[in-house]
């Protein structure tokens, strides 16, 4: 678990840098995340940076594409493109949009709008079992997310065709755009709820590389039966200031905080 941990850490001080030098936003969504992308990149993808569009590739989507800037740190840290693109991340001109593109090779679909990620997975998912493929489906959700329509609509869908190709995984940071998500829109009994629509649902902590790996090791959890990982996180997590503040979902780290921000991650090495 040592290189997941420590890619982790990486990725979470080049999303600081980025975010800063762009004067951005959804560092705090990027950070709650950073974990789950190290051990799926780390550990568990089946992927080729060489050749993106490799047939037998698992797809990996990020459907909160407001969390872009992380990823492309994943992408570039794993040899999709160089890591000189990122000094660029949503300027104008850009390749590395704000908002997850699929122009960017390792990305399989265009994001950002949310509740658009999980229904199209459904679809790649149901392709591959069509077509008799072995490849898996990965999509990353937020939980503010899930009040979308389109995701309910996905989660009765994904049962009905016994998808266990999909995966998805919900990063339950619990603070959305406007407040926290108990108080915008209340999601318990979030694990009932996923049982009740017939997947095999799992709930961790979101930041325990352990954690992480063994259940992703166990895909499909049922035969038959798509599977979902409730994560458990924190946003802004790693970053003492930024952890559970509603304020970093918008807000962009001044020169003085990504140094406290940079300190503090160093410290972990």
């Amino acid at each position: 678990m040592v290189h997941t941990i420590n890619l982790a850490r990486k990725l979470r001080l080049q999303t600081l840098k980025m975010v800063h030098k762009a004067n951005a936003s959804h560092i705090g969504s990027c950070l709650s995340m950073a974990d789950i992308l190290a051990v799926l990149y780390g550990e568990i993808l089946n992927i080729d940076p060489n050749n993106p569009q490799w047939q037998e590739r698992d797809r990996f989507i990020l459907s909160k594409g407001h969390g872009a800037a992380i990823l492309y740190a994943t992408l570039a840290e794993k040899g999709f493109f160089p890591s000189q693109w990122l000094d660029d991340y949503s300027q104008n001109g850009s390749k590395l949009t704000g908002h997850v593109s699929h122009y960017v090779p390792g990305v399989e679909v265009s994001t950002g709008s949310l509740g658009h990620g999980l229904p199209i997975g459904c679809g790649i998912a149901l392709a591959g079992k069509r077509d008799n493929k072995s490849h898996r489906v990965f999509v990353l959700l937020s939980d503010g997310e899930l009040d979308e329509g389109s995701n309910w609509e996905s989660f009765l869908f994904a049962p009905h065709h016994q998808l266990d190709n999909l995966v998805a995984i919900i990063d339950y940071n619990k603070i959305q755009s406007f407040g926290t998500v108990k108080e915008v829109l209340d999601l318990e009994p979030l694990k009932a709820k996923f049982e009740a629509f017939r997947w095999s649902v799992k709930e961790i902590d979101g930041h325990n590389h352990q954690q992480i790996t063994d259940t992703l090791k166990q895909i499909p959890f049922t035969k038959g039966i798509p599977s979902i990982i409730i994560a458990h996180t924190i946003k802004g997590k790693g970053i003492s200031f930024m952890e559970n503040q509603l304020a970093w979902h918008y807000k962009s780290p001044n020169a003085e905080q990504l140094t406290q921000a940079i300190a503090e991650l160093e410290l972990k090495i």
